[in-house]
């Protein structure tokens, strides 16, 4: 018999964003062998510069092959064991690496870095340092799926959701600050931080020095945390450009206050170099107890010696690191334009966005009514009939039925467009049946329950 902590629901597996996975890896699209299958749309994976990083690889084979610039073998010395603090070198590098991605507008300390095996790590490692279970973190709507596993699971900590809508485009108020705070306090719950998304996922929108400014006052005023996830910050590709929360802290001339203390951030090198499979997340905290505690936990959680050994050589090159922040990000606008183009093809909107590797897409006109229901149903025939997975609005707690997120930077240009092809098809069925008499509908609605019947019933819940 299982644990409660292991056969607790919270970890989120049911959500329609991990369902769309898990029917994603029984009919993969391949350009080769099955043209008919799924394209993976709900990855937000960035493929579009790994020429970049391979040749970079070519061009410093040492590096690679774990020998000193010198060509002395560093093999033995990366096999064993190292302590949780991480190897220096690599922790220099990459407060460097973050402080350039940040314009130089300010500088990080390596002593208040703690490293850790990715992004997912970092944020429940903070959760866990600052929340005892039962109390609470607000969140932004619509928020990444995945937090609702990463910040939940383990820590018995709640998220309470700050209700955020399209008609200022997603963007965070005092009034709905003060909401969310006074909802949690209605439950009984302790609130002990607000964590946001910067650049936002699944917007794909920046945070700005104002919606920041008002951030750390609120969390100022009620003697909270602030985290910022500022994973996606290499990821900014037109403006307004990336404004991190440690900036903010600076201009408002906070260093001598307890702000400075409660604001921490995440990041990490999955989204901003394309390198999930490495496993390279960080926090970086001004409060000593809060970096003491963290690297102690981070003993669950390592880097390995031999990942930091080869990005330590990386980051450290920055002419390389410099043509590669550039390059990366003309890719990715370029990538973007392309899937807001084919979209708007189709009739299709999108919020207007900067960054990130996907968009937040509108299709409230394409359902039969303004239910998360219909959100659904929708969602359903564009998996099934479309052959497309992306992220419905209901599983990233959206307050407003129809939206999608939609990612644009993890497959080939020739996948993209015929996706592309695919939705349009879509709609353009859509709008023909709308000047068809009605006829023969029960036939689709028992085909398409049928579809979903088979495809859903009866499945083992796998991770990913």
């Amino acid at each position: 018999m299982l644990s409660k902590r292991a056969s607790c629901s919270t970890h989120g597996q049911n959500s329609s964003y991990f369902l769309g996975w898990q029917e994603y890896e029984k009919n993969p699209y391949h350009h080769l062998h099955n043209t008919d299958g799924i394209i993976q749309m709900g990855l937000a994976e960035n493929q579009l510069s790994f020429d970049l990083l391979e040749s970079w690889m070519e061009q410093n084979p040492d590096a690679a092959a774990f020998k000193r610039p010198n060509g002395v073998s560093i093999f033995r010395d990366l096999a064993l064991f190292q302590d949780y603090h991480g190897l220096p070198d690599f922790k220099n590098a990459m407060v460097e690496f973050m402080a350039q991605m940040r314009g130089n507008r300010v500088r990080f300390d390596a002593k208040k870095l703690v490293l850790t095996a990715g992004a997912t790590s970092a944020n429940e490692t903070l959760i866990f340092c600052l929340a005892d279970p039962g109390e609470a973190f607000l969140l932004p709507t619509p928020y990444y799926p995945g937090f609702d596993r990463d910040l939940k699971w383990r820590t018995d900590v709640q998220i309470v959701p700050i209700k955020c809508t399209s008609s200022n485009g997603f963007k965070v108020t005092k009034s709905a600050l003060e909401e969310a705070y006074h909802s949690a306090q209605k439950q009984g719950l302790k609130v002990k931080g607000v964590l946001v998304t910067n650049p936002s996922n699944p917007l794909g929108t920046t945070i700005t020095k104002d919606e920041l400014a008002l951030l750390i006052n609120f969390i100022d005023s009620k003697g909270i945390h602030l985290i910022s996830d500022e994973i996606y910050a290499g990821t900014v590709f037109n403006s307004p450009g990336f404004v991190s929360a440690m900036e903010v802290l600076l201009e408002k001339k906070c260093i001598n206050s307890s702000a400075r203390e409660r604001v921490h951030i995440v990041c990490s090198l999955s989204k901003d170099m394309g390198l999930p499979g490495f496993r390279v997340g960080a926090i970086y905290s001004n409060d000593e107890r809060v970096v003491s505690a963290a690297t102690k936990m981070s003993s669950f959680g390592l880097v390995s010696s031999q990942t930091q050994h080869l990005l330590s050589a990386m980051l450290s090159d920055k002419k390389f690191t410099t043509s590669y922040i550039a390059e990366n990000k003309r890719r990715l606008k370029q990538r973007y334009e392309m899937l807001v183009s084919g979209l708007e093809s189709s009739g299709i909107r999108c919020l207007q966005s900067n960054a990130g590797l996907y968009c937040w897409v509108d299709m409230r006109h394409l359902l039969k009514s303004k239910t998360f229901e219909a959100e659904m149903d929708l969602w359903k025939s564009i998996l099934y009939q479309v052959g497309l997975n992306i992220s419905p609005g209901s599983s990233c707690h959206c307050s407003e039925p129809g939206w999608f997120r939609v990612c644009f930077a993890n497959m080939s240009k020739e996948t993209l467009t015929l996706a592309m092809q695919r939705i349009k098809d879509f709609v353009d069925s859509i709008n023909n049946k709308k000047h068809q008499p009605a006829r023969g509908h029960s036939h689709r609605r028992s085909l398409t329950k049928w579809v979903f019947h088979l495809s859903f019933d009866d499945r083992e819940p796998e991770g990913r």
